[in-house]
Formats: structure tokens, sequence, C-alpha cells
């Protein structure tokens, strides 16, 4: 019984101290620094008490291992849905027109987006019109969906915004 509550703890806390470090690396990223820095001293706090606890636990067993991997690799999965949902920012979405390109922009226009449209050449003759729309990242999916309704042919490039000054984001 003992042995099933240690690995148990091991495994929780490693949820823990890696959702942790992966919320840490994603504000990290997005500039906050002392946010950072205060969780930092919490998962590695976590660490050091649950290393502590494995290494000198008089049971000598692979469980103890087993669960210290399984929790990195929950914490892992975890973290990633943490960040998911509840942490905010913005995409920066270029798309690249193929046909149809002004019914596509009032479409976007027409459910919210803000737009800038500037006249490009593509690898085969003919203009199309290279889109400029920056969101936030909920509203991805629903840009997504609506360009590929319009325009199947689309290329579509986005990238995560770091900082945003001006304009109007959906």
């Amino acid at each position: 019984m003992y042995l099933f509550l240690t690995c148990l703890k091991i495994f929780c806390a490693r949820i823990l101290d890696v959702s942790l470090g992966t919320v840490r690396t994603i504000v990290t990223v997005k500039g906050e620094r002392l946010l950072a820095s205060l969780v930092g001293f919490v998962e590695v706090i976590i660490w050091y008490v649950i290393v502590k606890e494995v290494l000198n636990t008089p049971e000598n067993s692979l469980w103890l291992g087993i669960s210290y991997a399984f929790g990195f690799a929950a914490g892992t999965y975890i973290g990633a849905y943490i960040s998911e949902r509840f942490i905010s920012g913005n995409f920066g979405v270029q798309v690249i027109t193929s046909n149809n390109s002004m019914a596509l922009v009032y479409a976007l226009r027409e459910a919210g987006y803000a737009v800038s449209v500037i006249d490009v050449r593509g690898k085969n003759e003919g203009n199309k019109h290279l889109l400029f729309i920056e969101i936030n990242k909920k509203s991805f999916n629903h840009l997504n969906k609506l360009i590929k309704e319009i325009d199947k042919e689309a290329f579509v490039v986005v990238n995560e915004t770091k900082f945003v000054l001006n304009g109007y984001i959906k």
C-alpha cells in the first residue's frame, strides 16, 4: 500500500510541475517575465520535493520510475490543454487567394474580420490577392472554415503574434 500511495503522489506531483512548466514557457514567450519567474519557482519546488521523495524512498521499485515518467507524460498533455484553453493570444493570418478573391474579402468582412488586401502575382499568370487578417486565436477555426468554403485552393499561413498596436481584432 505504501508503494502504491508513493507512486500516486509522484504521478500527481509530476502532472502539476510539468503542467506549470508548459505554462511558464508560454508566458515567457509572451514576455510575462515576472509571472514566468513565479511559476518557475513553484514548479522547481514541486520538482525538488518529488525527486527527493523518489530518491529517499526505502522502496526500490521500477514502479517509482514508471509513475514518474507517466506523470511527466500526463503533465505534458495537460499543460498543452491548459495553454490552448486558457492562454489568450493572437494569430496573424495571411491568405493568398486563388480565385474569386473579392468574394472572400467581402465574406470575411461581413463575418466581422478586419482584412487588408494587397495585389500580388502568383507563380502562374494572373493576379491574386494577399489578405492580412489579425485574429484572436479562438476565432481561427471559424476563419479557416470560412476561407475554405469560398476558396478551397487558398494558400494560408498562420503565425502567432506577440504584440499588436491599434487596429481591429476579432
